[in-house]
């Protein structure tokens, strides 16, 4: 069991060391989770962004995994390798785009109300 949280944190690491969507999703998350701060969200918005945070880094990760598996499988052009790679890029663009919309729904009021 101490095995897999190893396993898992060295996924996490290498991740974050290597590829640059993760650390652009990285890099977002501490600019939104300052903003929690900053805003006093409540309880239940940072469980939206606790949720859409974690979400998302493991979808890029998840991406990640998938893309490195076809590759390592075939080098050449392959319409089922491009469908593989483009259906799991686009499960990204979706959670990404439903963690924008979270952020929105939660950010904007208080953005306006801050400037009135």
């Amino acid at each position: 069991m101490a095995s897999s949280f190893k396993f898992g944190f060295e996924g996490i690491v290498e991740a974050a060391a290597k590829e640059r969507n993760v650390r652009i999703h990285l890099a977002i998350s501490v600019f939104v989770i300052v903003s929690g701060f900053i805003f006093s969200i409540n309880k239940y918005e940072w469980i939206a962004i606790i949720l859409s945070i974690g979400g998302m880094i493991s979808m890029e990760m998840m991406n990640t995994a998938i893309e490195r598996t076809v590759d390592m499988y075939t080098k050449e052009y392959h319409p089922l390798a491009k469908q593989a790679k483009d259906i799991a890029a686009g499960a990204v663009l979706v959670f990404a785009m439903s963690s924008v919309l979270i952020g929105l729904i939660i950010f904007l009021p208080r953005i306006f109300a801050w400037f009135n």
